[in-house]
C-alpha cells in the first residue's frame, strides 16, 4: 500500500517524531525513549513515515538512524495555502462590506 504525506501527519505520534527529527538524526531507540508507546509501535510509525518519504532510515553499524525529509511536507503546505488564500479573500470582502456599512451609517447618521 502506497502511503502519502497526509496519512503520515494524521497521527500525533508521527507528527511528534517528525518534530524530534527536525533538528538531528536519531536512532530508533532514541526516538522510542521520547514516547509512552512500545518500541515496536514506534517502529511501525517510522515505517509509515518512511513509506511516504518523510523519513529515511540508514543502517550504521548495529544502529538504524532516522532522518527527516522536511521538503516532503511541501505538499501539505501547498494544499493548506490554497485554502488560506480563499479565506483571506472572503475575510477581506467581509471587511470591505462592513466598512461600507459603517460609512453609510455615518453619512445617514
Amino acid at each position: 500500500m502506497r502511503r502519502d504525506v497526509f496519512q503520515a501527519i494524521a497521527d500525533p505520534n508521527r507528527r511528534a517524531i517528525i518534530s524530534l527529527l527536525a533538528n538531528k538524526q536519531l536512532t530508533l531507540n532514541c526516538i522510542a525513549e521520547n514516547f509512552d508507546i512500545s518500541r515496536p509501535a514506534v517502529s511501525k510509525h517510522i515505517k509509515i513515515l518512511s513509506e511516504c518519504g518523510l523519513v529515511t532510515v540508514k543502517q550504521k553499524g548495529r544502529e538504524r538512524y532516522c532522518e527527516v525529509q522536511l521538503e516532503k511536507l511541501n505538499a501539505v503546505s501547498n494544499w493548506v495555502e490554497q485554502y488560506r488564500k480563499f479565506w483571506e479573500e472572503k475575510l477581506d470582502a467581509l471587511e470591505n462590506y462592513l466598512n461600507e456599512l459603517k460609512a453609510k451609517e455615518e453619512k445617514d447618521g
